[in-house]
């Protein structure tokens, strides 16, 4: 069956795709902050403040630099 001539759909924009990656990747990489940062505190025996700030520090650190990964790999399949 031929495909309508006025139908023409273009998938999302290469920067749209690469925001996307950084998007997903700083999402993973926080979970995984959480996580991993979280025990590992907790196994340095943090409590109160200074668990919450290591915790949310950790977990930004995990979430730029896997998103900053993700968007280069979602780049380079542009």
């Amino acid at each position: 069956m031929p495909v309508p001539a006025g139908s023409f759909h273009s998938g999302p924009s290469c920067w749209d795709r690469v925001k996307m990656g950084f998007t997903m990747g700083f999402c993973v990489g926080m979970a995984s902050g959480a996580i991993f940062g979280g025990f590992s505190a907790l196994r340095y025996g943090m409590r109160g403040r200074e668990l919450i700030n290591n915790v949310g520090k950790v977990m930004l650190q995990g979430g730029g630099t896997f998103g900053t990964f993700m968007a280069i790999g979602s780049g380079i399949r542009c």
